[in-house]
């Protein structure tokens, strides 16, 4: 049994008999799946599911480390919607203009990066979105011909939510992670996750790789489906951390994401991304996403958006970061572990063909319905 100073974490595991929903309690890994709680969306739609996986009994599966080497971590949800929010920091709302400036067209990157700098400065820094003085500044910047739709989405009322990945298709931690083989210009994406039930109530929180395929979304925001979601190009994990007494939702508010990618030429790229310095407040965005409008009966993983916008040159000056192949992506925070992906071409990674039908045989088959 977990107390207040212990992480309470829930997460999935591939085992010989299928995806269980499973626990860590000290440094173990415990099978809670059981009839009426076979999937985390099962547990979260609980009235107390912290509570629950507190006191849940189960079979001990072995040690965090073997189950790692075993590459067995799944994403740590099942049934839930995959939503993620952009443009939700000022750094990175400069860099989603400079891509649609460019075209998707990385040498051109560096000087419109530094013309709309000198443009924009400091000004977007600290304002509320939808404020008075946020849209005073949209007038100025449309009466100037500055005006973009990622600045609308930044500065302005209304959230950007998009799908990131269907039901089931994203991968746990120690998983290739895909990266379109047709584009020339990409990065991770760090980012905090909250885990939503039904209702609206924001259970937890783990982390997530949104990769991004900047040419392509540079070239037609119309193009976000095919910049966001495609075969394993959406890591979760390691597991969910649960609120409970010793961590809540304003941990997450000042949480510092840590990134490191090393290459397999020797290439090291290293970043934070820090959740106090964030545009709007995850609950507002959770309230965007989810109420009388859109509603989620299996509940959701919301990624935040990240502050982190990578322009090291990698491969030619002024070209900035893009991904290589094989490259290691480690994404950490403390109280949420660290997933750690390797980058493959889309085509190259295993194909996504365990969906929703065949999680339900599985669950038959196992007489967990």
């Amino acid at each position: 049994m977990s107390d207040a100073n212990t992480p309470l974490m829930i997460g999935r595991v591939q085992t010989e008999a299928g995806p269980c929903v499973v626990t860590e309690r000290d440094g173990r890994v415990i099978d809670i799946t059981t009839k009426g709680a076979a999937l985390v969306r099962d547990i979260f739609e609980m009235e107390r599911p912290a509570e629950y996986v507190q006191q849940a009994t189960g079979r001990d599966l072995g040690p965090v480390a073997e189950i790692t080497r075993a590459g067995a971590w799944l994403a740590p949800c099942d049934l839930q919607a995959v939503k993620a929010c952009g443009v939700t920091f000022a750094e990175s709302l400069i860099e989603r203009v400079v891509e649609e400036r460019a075209a998707g067209d990385a040498t051109l990157a560096q000087s419109i990066r530094l013309q709309i700098e000198e443009e924009i400065g400091t000004t977007i820094e600290g304002l509320v979105p939808g404020s008075e003085a946020a849209m005073k500044l949209a007038r100025q910047l449309k009466a100037a011909g500055l005006w973009s739709q990622y600045l609308e989405v930044g500065i302005g009322p209304d959230a950007e939510v998009f799908t990131k990945a269907q039901v089931l298709s994203a991968v746990g931690t120690g998983a290739l992670i895909g990266v379109h083989p047709g584009s020339a210009w990409n990065n991770p994406e760090p980012e905090v996750v909250l885990a939503v039930n039904s209702r609206g109530e924001i259970l937890g929180a783990t982390l997530g790789n949104d990769v991004n395929l900047r040419d392509v979304e540079g070239r037609s925001a119309l193009l976000l489906g095919k910049a966001k979601d495609n075969n394993a190009a959406c890591a979760i994990g390691p597991m969910i951390r649960l609120f409970d007494d010793g961590f809540s939702l304003d941990d997450v508010r000042s949480a510092v994401i840590s990134l490191r990618v090393e290459g397999p030429d020797g290439f090291v790229l290293e970043g934070q991304s820090d959740m106090r310095r964030i545009s709007r407040d995850p609950a507002d965005l959770v309230a965007q996403t989810l109420g009388h409008h859109h509603q989620y009966p299996d509940g959701l993983m919301l990624f935040l958006g990240t502050l982190f916008a990578p322009t090291q040159d990698r491969d030619a000056p002024g070209q900035g970061f893009t991904h290589h192949m094989g490259d290691v992506v480690e994404i950490s925070c403390p109280g949420l572990g660290t997933l750690r992906n390797t980058v493959a071409a889309t085509d190259a990674c295993p194909p996504w063909t365990f969906g929703t039908r065949a999680l339900i045989a599985s669950l038959a088959t196992r007489n967990l319905l």
